[in-house]
């Protein structure tokens, strides 16, 4: 049976990898696995994120929700020296490598990994960003969505990147509709950048 990235404890063959990312104008080696989200490199949707919005320069804490290996989280504290990021995932072995990369990078000390449920309750956030795991499905995906969001600070915004055919254009009238206005940013490739705001 094929396992989910999403599931808490991989148990099938961790078969780790080096892959490369150019991110932001920077050059960075990242160590993925089996049983983790884009164990094969920076996939599509993230790339999209990354090279269509610019680092959070101003932010001073920024959450990355389902950060899988580190993809969001280690080049946006490599860009904000100022920034303490938040990096978020129930998949273990996702934490572990995400740990990895961080220190790799040098930013280990301005990352924090760890579950979703660990994150301290009165953490608040200028910026989160997010390649969410859809495939959860609806209802788990609202759910989880609102539980962040509710996280941003009074002039946060959330980016998220979601797949045209995967329910971009729902999601964004979802959560429009929740009070959350949300804009599109842009497409490309067949996925939109969103931005949400408090209404």
């Amino acid at each position: 049976m094929t396992e989910h990235y999403f599931g808490q404890t991989p148990s099938g063959p961790q078969n780790r990898r080096e892959v490369t990312a150019e991110v932001w104008g920077r050059s960075y080696t990242f160590t993925t696995a089996g049983g983790v989200f884009a164990r094969d490199g920076l996939d599509k949707a993230t790339a999209i994120l990354l090279r269509t919005c610019a680092p959070p320069s101003q932010a001073r804490s920024v959450l990355d929700l389902g950060c899988g290996w580190g993809a969001i989280a280690v080049p946006v504290a490599r860009e904000v020296p100022q920034a303490t990021v938040h990096a978020i995932d129930p998949n273990e072995r996702a934490r572990e490598l995400a740990r990895l990369n961080a220190e790799r990078a040098g930013v280990a000390d301005r990352v924090a990994v760890m579950a979703p449920d660990d994150v301290p309750s009165e953490a608040t956030y200028d910026e989160i960003w997010s390649n969410p795991p859809i495939r959860i499905g609806k209802a788990a995906l609202h759910e989880l969505l609102l539980r962040w969001l509710d996280r941003l600070a009074p002039d946060g915004v959330a980016r998220m990147v979601v797949g045209r055919n995967l329910g971009s254009d729902s999601l964004q009238r979802w959560l429009t509709e929740q009070g959350w206005p949300t804009e599109r940013v842009t497409s490309a490739k067949g996925f939109r950048v969103l931005a949400t705001r408090r209404g």
